[in-house]
């Protein structure tokens, strides 16, 4: 029978991560279920569903500390959740209840992966990740804070491994725009927007050129500096309009043209060094206000600014994270805070090229960087532009290219666990990764009597070969 005036209850599903219920799901559950009873009140058909959102890490590590296996522990946990979870009184729907471990549930969630997979959304990609070593599992980004697993405590280190993710970034604009139309506190709305990180900018390219090796240019003529090559460095800027005023050049620790160009560059042993120094800092540790800059110059190559076709040297340092613009960031120290750091203390030219005070050609900085906007000095025929004018201006001088960039990040999914839904793909030596067809579908999860995390990129399930 159809309801004549539906209303749809939904709370978040308790998880069973302990022996039974804490006062937060007490809290949460109340309140929504006084809504409930409120539109029950005002004449609407209220559907309340309730269940247990029983797999995954939360409930593994509860199942470990007990010592029982985890399909085991959730029998028990279930019926004592389900009995807590009568006492409270709730309007729940006992009748359409489901539990997140039961093959039937989790043949849905494998069936939207599949979907997702072939709409490009789910993929795989070598990638940096957040490992905690004492839960042995990959984190997510917002599972990482102050550098700690939010878990156990446990500093969590870097790992170079393959993994899956949702390409969750194709949705950031519609993700932004929908906060405008959704029934949130503004201070909730900030923190979203702030986490989306939306920025209107350019993306320049500043052409690679590399030092002759020493055999070849003694008692050559010219320049000391090969230019026959197609590497080029992209930068994204909110601020083309300081180009004239770019110094040095900065790459990320984790930015690939390390790698790529290992052969060129003279000191990379001591670049190796530093890699190595930086790999297990937590990001902000590494772009913590007032934090001392550290880094080392790629000896070997410049790179070409292409405002003013200015060599200018080339570091790797880790106040550039690789996962935000491009990895890598033209530095320009008269302006930006962090540049003006990190110039000081590499003793690297400090150029100012917006004024304030314009027409007034003089603007000398004194103990930090100007970062406000103003008219261009310094540079070229754009002198005396104002900064906003003057943005696309020189992006279009210089071939770059407008672009909007979000902080916001795909998801990784991937978690090296038993206790889980098995991800639906077969990898084919001859057709790579394919979906597990439809009709095949749950893929069920296999009794492991050594379910126990392996601590290493593996899940238990690949000692299982069937």
């Amino acid at each position: 029978k159809l309801a004549k005036k539906p209303f749809y209850n939904l709370m978040m599903f308790p998880y069973p991560s302990a022996e039974g219920l804490h006062v937060g799901n007490m809290y949460a559950f109340t309140g929504t279920d006084i809504h409930g009873r409120f539109k029950r009140m005002q004449g609407y058909d209220v559907f309340e569903p309730i269940g247990l959102d029983g797999f995954g890490i939360h409930s593994e590590n509860y199942a470990i500390k007990v010592g029982r296996h985890p399909a085991a522990q959730a029998k028990i946990s279930e019926k004592n959740f389900y009995r807590q979870l009568q006492m409270i009184g709730n309007g729940f729907a006992w009748k359409e209840k489901l539990e997140t471990y039961d093959p039937e549930y989790y043949k849905w969630t494998q069936w939207i992966f599949t979907q997702m997979y072939k709409k490009g959304l789910a993929y795989r990609k070598k990638s940096s990740v957040n490992w905690c070593p004492s839960c042995k599992t990959v984190l997510a980004d917002e599972q990482v804070i102050a550098g700690k697993c939010e878990r156990c405590n446990s500093v969590a280190i870097k790992k170079d491994l393959e993994q899956w993710f949702f390409k969750i970034t194709n949705y950031a604009e519609n993700l932004l725009k929908g906060l405008d139309e959704i029934d949130w506190s503004e201070k909730v709305k900030i923190a979203q927007r702030n986490w989306i990180g939306r920025s209107e900018g350019a993306e320049i390219n500043f052409k690679v050129i590399f030092s002759r090796h020493p055999e070849r240019s003694e008692g050559s003529r010219g320049s000391s500096a090969s230019p026959q090559n197609d590497i080029g460095i992209k930068v994204f800027t909110t601020r083309p309009d300081t180009l004239f005023g770019a110094t040095y050049m900065v790459v990320a620790p984790e930015n690939p043209i390390i790698q790529n160009l290992e052969s060129r560059i003279k000191n990379l042993e001591e670049v190796k060094k530093y890699l190595k120094s930086t790999k297990n800092k937590s990001e902000e540790d590494r772009i913590a206000e007032g934090k001392e800059k550290t880094g080392v110059e790629l000896k070997g190559i410049k790179a070409i600014n292409p405002a003013n076709q200015e060599e200018i040297p080339v570091f790797v340092a880790d106040y550039v994270l690789g996962n935000v613009g491009t990895g890598a960031i033209m530095a320009v120290p008269a302006h930006d805070e962090r540049d003006f750091e990190f110039a000081r203390k590499f003793k690297l030219p400090i150029k100012i090229v917006i004024c304030p005070h314009y027409p007034k050609k003089t603007c000398p900085i004194l103990d930090k960087a100007y970062e406000g906007e103003g008219h261009l000095v310094a540079s070229g025929e754009f002198d005396g532009l104002n900064s906003e004018s003057a943005k696309w201006e020189i992006t279009k001088f210089v071939g770059g290219e407008k672009k909007i960039q979000y902080r916001l990040r795909d998801w990784l999914i991937s978690r090296q666990r038993y206790w889980g839904p098995p991800i639906p793909m077969i990898h084919c030596d001859k057709c790579g990764w394919q979906p597990v067809p439809e009709k095949d579908l749950p893929v069920k999860l296999p009794y492991l009597k050594n379910f126990r995390p392996t601590g290493t990129d593996h899940s238990p399930l690949a000692s299982d070969e069937k």
